[in-house]
């Protein structure tokens, strides 16, 4: 009988650690509900010591997110896992998850510990999260290149301390397969007790081979798999939760294992991470790119249109991504747009947001002669997810040519009134930043520029991601429009509107 494979996504807090990924307390639990929608046994909400942000975006998780288990992270110490406690207490299933570095060059560079005192605190410390915790997970940071006899040693001591779950990471991707899988597979012949708990791995993807290592572990006992949305991550980042559970399912002739992924719910919750992290995702990616149902070789076609599956291993429809594509204009319906929402996996949106949705619509209908299924996608990441607008564009105007300098005018709006300004700059798209600017009145740094076209096609959405910072803090902003000027505003003001709402939490705000 096939054995289960529980799925621990740590999209939110390993994921975000991506260089340049960042998330709000509402994206975070937009994206929560999304991962229970999803499935998943477990989200890691969190790292709640780090920040005021993270500890607030963990606390509304728990207060909210039902039923996976939610997960905070902690160090080895005391005040982290209080911390970690205070935020997930209100959870229907919480967790705390702590970790101590076990390998020789962690324990000497990093934590400058003897190895004896790194068992004392990795005991004390779970000792003292089970007080507070029934659910107690520990990670031996670094546990690939950790001496396997230390590793056995510290494992049975926290078991003996009240762990109920033990995660193998690959911390820095340097494990092979083989190896990997004989590594678990030591663990389970030689760790006392290791019956009574559940056994996971974590592993990284600096070496291309995360999902493959993975795998490699479950073959040889490991129930558990932490794993990130789009392979999202420190470094080159982690598992990719979706390769990994579509293997599963796929090779189930090699994987006598299943897992309660709702699989058709892997494209809508890929593309929603994908737009609120600002990471874009690379067409030939597996299982989620754009290229990964499609065929351009005649050869391949023509297979294609005689069996699908002579080149498809899976069908679009099993990640939720529908293979026939209904154009809907300004003369469809709301009936047809609502049938629309629900095959591409909107079936949760209240009826205010299903109203905003069909509005933008028909203003996008009024601009496009076809509206696809990737501009309604578009358009419900860019409108209902958004943040409350302190600021909004009301106009602008633009004047630029090859032999004059590019000046923008534009007119913002907020509860105090309306400010306009103009500005001159290198180009139309700078100068409307430098209006904004002006009109706002901040002072912020843009660190980077991202401009794609939703569809094909000289009438095309563009899709404007801009991330600015601000006293070292990163915020991302988005904006949609079949004019790339007016997008490129939507997303800066979008930013700021962010750095605001989060400025304000710092001050004691709920955000």
């Amino acid at each position: 009988m096939p054995k289960k494979i529980y799925i621990f996504d740590t999209t939110l807090r390993d994921g975000e650690q991506s260089p340049g990924a960042s998330l709000n307390t509402h994206e975070k639990l937009e994206i929560a509900k999304q991962l229970e929608r999803l499935g998943v046994d477990a989200i890691e909400a969190g790292f709640p010591i780090a920040s005021k942000g993270d500890f607030q975006a963990v606390r509304t998780i728990a207060q909210n997110v039902r039923k996976p288990v939610i997960v905070a992270l902690a160090r080895a110490v005391k005040q982290d896992i209080d911390r970690a406690w205070e935020a997930i207490q209100y959870a229907a299933k919480p967790r705390i998850h702590t970790f101590i570095a076990t390998s020789d060059i962690h324990m000497k560079y990093k934590l400058k510990m003897e190895p004896e005192e790194v068992l004392k605190r990795a005991v004390e410390m779970v000792s003292y999260a089970k007080t507070l915790c029934d659910d107690v997970e520990f990670s031996p940071e670094d546990g690939t290149r950790t001496r396997p006899e230390f590793l056995y040693k510290i494992l049975e001591v926290v078991i003996d301390a009240g762990a109920t779950v033990l995660n193998i990471p690959d911390t820095v991707g340097y494990a092979m397969p083989d190896e990997f899988g004989a590594l678990i597979r030591g663990i389970r012949e030689n760790v006392a007790g290791i019956e009574n708990v559940i056994l996971s791995v974590h592993c990284h993807n600096d070496l291309g081979l995360a999902v493959a290592n993975s795998l490699a572990a479950i073959q040889n006992g490991a129930q558990q798999v932490e794993c990130t949305v789009n392979g999202l991550g420190e470094r080159a980042g982690n598992a990719a939760m979706e390769e990994i559970v579509m293997a599963l399912k796929t090779r189930s002739d090699l994987f006598d294992y299943y897992t309660d992924i709702v699989t058709e719910q892997i494209y809508r919750t890929s593309t929603m991470v994908s737009h609120l992290t600002g990471m874009h995702i690379q067409a030939n990616k597996a299982i989620v790119g754009s290229n990964a149902f499609a065929h351009e070789s005649g050869i391949h076609q023509h297979g294609i249109l005689s069996n699908r599956q002579t080149y498809e291993i899976m069908t679009p429809e099993s990640i939720g991504l529908k293979q026939s594509q209904m154009v809907l204009g300004k003369h469809s319906g709301r009936h047809a747009f609502e049938e629309r929402l629900k095959e591409l996996g909107f079936s949760n949106l209240t009826q205010d947001e299903i109203n905003v949705a069909f509005e933008r619509f028909k203003d996008l209908a009024d601009k496009k002669k076809y509206v696809m299924d990737k501009d309604i996608e578009a358009l419900i990441n860019e409108k209902v997810l958004k943040v409350p607008e302190t600021y909004e564009l009301e106009y602008f105007h633009i004047s630029s040519g090859n032999t004059l300098v590019a000046t923008s005018t534009v007119k913002i709006s907020c509860d105090k009134g309306v400010y306009e300004e103009a500005a001159c700059g290198d180009g139309p798209v700078d100068a409307t930043f430098k209006a904004i600017d002006r009109a706002i009145g901040v002072e912020v740094k843009l660190e980077d520029y991202y401009l794609r076209a939703v569809t094909s096609g000289k009438d095309a959405l563009g899709e404007v991601t801009v991330k600015i910072s601000k006293n070292g803090d990163i915020y991302i902003g988005r904006g949609l429009s079949t004019d790339i000027i007016e997008a490129s505003a939507k997303a800066y003001i979008n930013a700021i509107n962010k750095m605001i709402l989060a400025q304000n939490g710092k001050n004691g705000n709920q955000i």
